[in-house]
């Protein structure tokens, strides 16, 4: 993770003031008609639901417009990975209580109604051992992989993600690896190198059998990339460099056709890295036989804007685009500087610029900020479950992808609306039979903000860093 992200989020701080959340109520015997719920910085409210809103007619200049008839992308889901690390936490709590926060988690009736996961594919820096799925002493190679077993993940991060699943069966699941088995690659490690080119079959059929592996416990892998953050290396926890040309080779000639015979419907994603090299994916995609098998574009926060994410999408306007990892942390106070930050990059930014999934990094941590080997040491799950009471903290990253995750479902549209009031951004969804706006402050004084659609309105006021989550039922 690029220290990029700290001084980024330390200039995005602005102080934080009390919250008024007033609406016009419905009248005497009435009975409101808009739905809303409510997060302020100070802790007055956490995604708490507040009294209905009436609409009253009018389209005011000065409002917020919703506009159902202009739609974009199709939603996938919101969550976080379920890193060892964090399967490690979830799995050691007791039987209750780790049921209870899954269905916090992960369901739809009083929960926060994650759709969308991300699972490692072998170590991170997030893992309590850098293994592979098959690993070998130095020196020796098994190319026909005779040594394969998918058993570390079986332990804990399987079980999970099977529990998550049998919440919320919609839950979408994607799989990265941190680097191909240490004997494919040049360093003779899974810390640095790249991939020799004599292994690129090798490792298609690792990523395939992983796949089937999984799939075989329960666990659907919808969505793929070979490679997380391919263009570093990092000096003390798995990780490999592959350049545009290399990604493009190994999935255009090797990852693709063999999922293909397979008859896998996965679908590759390239990049799953920062947005400072929109460069890099284009590159790939220029690749006619890898572009045939890339079904879209995953992106970080680490590094540049989220405007590069519409950046490769106008260009490619056929492949998906998804946010695949942030991690809020120590660096950044959680409620003063990573919440406007989360909120204005990654819960309305990455979706205004096409984001199909936005995903946090760990799904939970412990109060040390693990367990991990190598890499972040004060990075900051969306929980954090005390090691010794079990205790459950409900972090910023919670209650900003609450915001949508609770009311946004899978097979949502992001729809029109404007952001006219002073900094008050805004992102809206058709879900069904409901109409869906977040609205968040992000400027430094209260704000009476409008909201119009089909020639009617409503008014609140929204105080600094506050965030409003608003659903009314949609006209016939």
């Amino acid at each position: 993770m690029a220290e990029t992200l700290r001084s980024r989020m330390a200039r995005a701080a602005v102080p934080i003031v009390a919250l008024v959340l007033a609406g016009c109520a419905a009248g005497p015997g009435g009975r409101g008609e808009v739905e809303s719920w409510l997060t302020v910085p100070d802790g007055s409210a956490r995604l708490a639901q507040q009294p209905e809103l009436a609409w009253q007619p009018g389209t005011p200049e000065d409002a917020i417009r919703v506009d159902p008839s202009h739609h974009y992308q199709e939603m996938v889901g919101f969550g976080a990975s379920i890193t060892d690390a964090s399967a490690f936490v979830i799995q050691r709590l007791e039987p209750s209580a780790r049921a209870a926060l899954l269905r916090d988690l992960f369901g739809r009736d009083g929960g926060i109604g994650f759709a969308f996961t991300r699972l490692t594919i072998g170590g991170s820096d997030f893992s309590l051992s850098h293994r592979s799925y098959d690993d070998m002493p130095a020196g020796q190679t098994d190319p026909e992989l005779r040594n394969f077993s998918i058993d570390i993940a079986r332990a804990e991060v399987l079980p999970t993600a099977r529990a998550a699943l049998a919440i919320n069966p919609e839950l979408k699941i994607m799989a990265t690896a941190w680097s191909a088995p240490g004997w494919m690659k040049t360093s003779d490690s899974m810390v640095k190198g790249t991939l020799r080119d004599a292994y690129y079959p090798a490792f298609a059929e690792y990523l395939r059998r992983t796949v089937e592996a999984f799939a075989t416990e329960g666990v659907p892998v919808h969505y793929l990339s070979i490679q997380n953050e391919p263009d570093f290396e990092p000096e003390n926890y798995p990780g490999m460099r592959l350049s545009p040309a290399q990604r493009a080779t190994i999935i255009g000639d090797h990852v693709g056709p063999e999922f293909a015979r397979a008859g896998l419907s996965t679908r590759i994603l390239d990049w799953d890295h920062n947005w400072d090299q929109p460069e890099q994916p284009l590159a790939v995609l220029a690749d006619a036989k890898a572009a045939r098998f890339v079904a879209g574009v995953a992106w970080h926060c680490y590094g540049g804007d989220v405007s590069a994410q519409s950046k490769v999408r106008d260009r490619h306007p056929d492949k998906d685009v998804f946010f695949t990892e942030c991690s809020g942390g120590e660096w950044s106070p959680a409620w003063t500087e990573a919440w406007p930050w989360t909120m204005r990059n990654l819960i309305v930014g990455a979706t205004r610029h096409w984001a199909r999934g936005v995903l946090m990094w760990n799904l939970a941590l412990d109060e040390k900020h693990g367990p991990h080997l190598g890499g972040c040491g004060d990075c900051r799950g969306v929980v954090t479950i005390d090691s010794g009471t079990g205790e459950v903290t409900r972090n910023p990253e919670y209650y900003a992808l609450g915001h949508l995750s609770r009311f946004v479902r899978p097979g949502a549209r992001r729809i029109e609306s404007t952001s006219p009031v002073g900094e008050v951004l805004t992102v809206a969804f058709a879900d069904g039979g409901a109409h869906v706006l977040l609205a968040f402050n992000a400027g430094s004084q209260a704000t009476e903000v409008g909201v119009a659609e089909g020639g009617r309105h409503f008014r609140t006021r929204l105080a600094p860093h506050a965030a409003a989550t608003f659903r009314w039922p949609a006209r016939k």
